[in-house]
């Protein structure tokens, strides 16, 4: 029903009304595709610069692993999962066309990097909805590694836990907290419907005043 009838900005309204004032993901994330929407249960991924691809026996055995801990937590993604990735600079990407072919296989919803992704065109052709700061080809394998998943992050001052609903389309990317997210979503549906009959007077010649004072909704 999100899909077919909700969008971001209607959710975030509704989340502002709620007190929720801190939901959405910086603006710089954005759809590969401006026809792209993904929404599902955050998987969280935290990674981290580093400055060779697989060092010598370190205090932390994740170093020695090249991309450290990320084969594994592409791996463990579950259906209807997205793979939220955060704590890296924009030095390199942090999601690409062979990852986006496992989490297809696994079905997994989407990918929503803070940082860019590569293989544009494979991903492009798979369909597969990605989100990030846009595409830049250098790689993160000698530059980072997952060094753990399944933890809160935070994003941009967007606090974001492990099965919280993750949503995103053209206008940007968005979370709703698990213990709100009936109350989210029902209000949600109600706007967007109330929505579509304020267009409606607006496009009937109602003035936008008028409208607000009948339907409450701008």
């Amino acid at each position: 029903m999100a899909r077919q009838e909700l969008f971001t900005a209607v959710v975030g309204d509704i989340m502002d009304k709620l007190g929720f004032l801190h939901q959405f993901m910086p603006p710089q994330i954005q759809p590969l595709s401006a026809d792209m929407v993904v929404i599902g249960r955050a998987m969280t991924v935290l990674e981290a610069d580093v400055f060779e691809e697989r060092a010598a026996p370190r205090h932390n055995p994740v170093m020695e692993k090249p991309f450290g801990l990320m084969l594994e937590a592409l791996d463990d993604l579950k259906p209807n999962e997205v793979y939220v990735c955060t704590g890296a600079s924009p030095r390199y990407a942090l999601w690409g066309e062979l990852m986006s072919a496992r989490a297809l296989r696994l079905g997994a919803a989407g990918a929503v990097v803070d940082g860019y992704l590569r293989d544009t065109a494979g991903i492009l052709a798979s369909g597969f909805p990605a989100f990030s700061y846009g595409s830049y080809a250098q790689d993160q394998g000698p530059r980072g590694k997952v060094i753990d998943f399944r933890m809160p992050l935070e994003i941009g001052g967007l606090s974001l836990r492990p099965g919280d609903i993750v949503f995103g389309d053209v206008d940007g990317v968005l979370a709703v907290p698990r213990e709100a997210e009936r109350e989210v979503f029902i209000g949600a549906i109600e706007k967007a419907r109330g929505e579509k009959l304020v267009q409606k007077a607006i496009e009937g010649g109602m003035s936008a005043s008028e409208a607000f004072r009948k339907f409450g909704i701008m």
